[in-house]
């Protein structure tokens, strides 16, 4: 019997998607078999490139083609709806980074998942980073965490802050790595080229004692993605660009103390192809993700709490005695803060 080749449809190809369609063509056991925008004319254009049809909804692209499983790579914004309707259809789904806006849309995305039997996947991408896949398979004992993403800006990303758009990858590399409930976090950010915020810097504390800062930010000359990891007896640090990683200690002996580095050489594959391979193979084997719908909503989570944060300092700075200053779950913080 030949084994079974999965149907795959993406619903958004825009920057973003229009690279999970290509991957999708490049996998031996999936199929790509349509593309839909809501701009038809880019769905269009993708889909003559790569040869399949265009269409420009998911209702369409459902009817006509019964794929087995969806790329959503929607704005943000779009994200619980579109995904509640493919899961509502029997559809594997695939949803980009944040899972939703909300924790709540989050709860119910998981909650149709579960009661399907199907596979939610959330797109954190650096999960599946060459090096972060090399150090989870390392004895990690973090005692503390820091990690910079900052770059440029770009308009490109318009309908969430930097925290949403590029925080939440470290948010959840450090969640992954760090086996404890969280017991404190503070925060800070700014608004500098957009309305939303463009540098954030956060401070989490674990129960177990261990401490994360995490600075991200779209307003830099250069590009830095790093990640650096501080043991009792050695640093760990990341190149989530070059996909490498530098381990450094300090041995000490009767002559002082020598410092040894270290530089592991492992494969390095594109982050996306693995994701989605992951994806297509947790579909046909019906089992769960590394990274899932849990996942993506207690990163979502702590999000959401640094944007509470972020939002409170802005108003304190102001004079604004807004009540979204005593919520602390975060409910309907989105949607105000996006509009502030």
């Amino acid at each position: 019997m030949a084994e079974r080749i999965e149907r795959i449809g993406v619903i958004g190809v825009g920057h973003l998607g229009q690279h999970h369609a290509r991957v999708y063509t490049e996998l031996l056991d999936a199929r790509l078999v349509g593309v839909a925008d809501s701009d038809f004319d880019r769905a269009r254009f993708i889909g003559e490139h790569l040869g399949v049809t265009a269409y420009s909804s998911l209702e369409e692209l459902v009817k006509k083609e019964s794929p087995d499983a969806l790329s959503i790579v929607v704005p943000t914004s779009q994200h619980y709806e579109i995904a509640k309707k493919a899961l509502e259809a029997g559809i594997h789904v695939l949803v980009e980074k944040p899972v939703t806006t909300k924790p709540e849309e989050a709860g119910e995305l998981l909650r149709i998942a579960d009661e399907k039997d199907l596979v939610l996947q959330v797109g954190h991408i650096e999960r599946f980073n060459s090096a972060i896949r090399h150090i989870s398979q390392m004895h990690c004992d973090p005692i503390y965490l820091d990690s910079r993403r900052v770059a440029p800006f770009t308009p490109r990303i318009n309908d969430v802050g930097v925290v949403l758009d590029l925080m939440i990858h470290d948010i959840d590399i450090i969640l992954s790595l760090v086996p404890s409930n969280i017991a404190k976090i503070s925060a800070t950010g700014a608004c500098v080229f957009s309305e939303h915020e463009d540098i954030a810097d956060a401070h989490i504390i674990f129960e177990n004692g261990v401490m994360a800062h995490i600075l991200v930010s779209r307003a830099s000359q250069k590009k830095l993605r790093q990640l650096e990891i501080l043991e009792r007896e050695r640093q760990i640090t990341v190149n989530y660009e070059l996909q490498t990683v530098q381990i450094d200690r300090t041995v000490h002996n009767s002559d002082g103390q020598t410092e040894i580095r270290e530089t592991p050489v492992f494969p390095r594959s594109e982050p996306l192809k693995l994701e989605l391979a992951h994806f297509v193979n947790c579909v046909k084997e019906k089992r769960p993700p590394l990274v899932g719908g849990r996942d993506g909503k207690r990163a979502l989570e702590v999000a959401i709490e640094i944007l509470r944060q972020i939002h409170d300092e802005k108003n304190s700075d102001s004079g604004s005695d807004s009540e979204s200053e005593s919520e602390t779950d975060g409910s309907n913080f989105y949607a105000r803060f996006a509009a502030s």
